[in-house]
């Protein structure tokens, strides 16, 4: 392979990191602030999800599993980074830290908003894929490490 050649390798890997990258920011927007429609668009239509909050199969069912768990009562923050990307062509695995904090109800001073009622360390597992409208998620999942707080009853399904 020539030196054009692996150059033009490396710049191709770099722009895939990146846009893998974001896909996974992404996700955490997406979670944190209830847009459905962009977080059903980080997705594969037959997409798997394993989360503290369940198993779903599909693009639909991981909209709505994602929604039941992350309901507008609560201010939710998700805290993404150590990501880290394996590629190989059109397909990369991605793993990530995730920190992310729950909050409702109302606090003691309204001033200072919902205060966090649960903080979760967990560690997300991602397969990607290029596709078509660019790199989708394929399947994730996210396994606790550590958690402070309260586990909120989530609704049924």
């Amino acid at each position: 392979m020539n030196t054009i050649d692996t150059t033009t390798r490396q710049i191709q890997q770099l722009a895939d990191k990146f846009e893998i990258t974001e896909l996974v920011h992404r996700l955490g927007r997406a979670l944190d602030e209830g847009d459905w429609d962009e977080l059903a668009a980080l997705y594969t239509a037959d997409a798997t999800a394993r989360t503290p909050g369940g198993l779903a199969s599909g693009r639909t069912a991981l909209v709505s599993q994602a929604s039941r768990n992350h309901s507008p009562d609560k201010r939710i923050q998700h805290l993404i980074n150590g990501i880290l990307i394996d590629l190989d062509g059109d397909a990369a695995t991605i793993r990530a830290n995730l920190l992310v904090v729950f909050a409702w109800g109302l606090a003691q001073d309204p001033a200072l908003g919902a205060q966090p009622r649960l903080t979760l360390g967990e560690v997300y597992r991602f397969d990607a894929v290029r596709t078509p409208e660019g790199w989708q998620f394929s399947s994730v999942a996210s396994t606790p490490v550590w958690s402070v707080g309260t586990r909120p009853t989530p609704p049924a399904a």
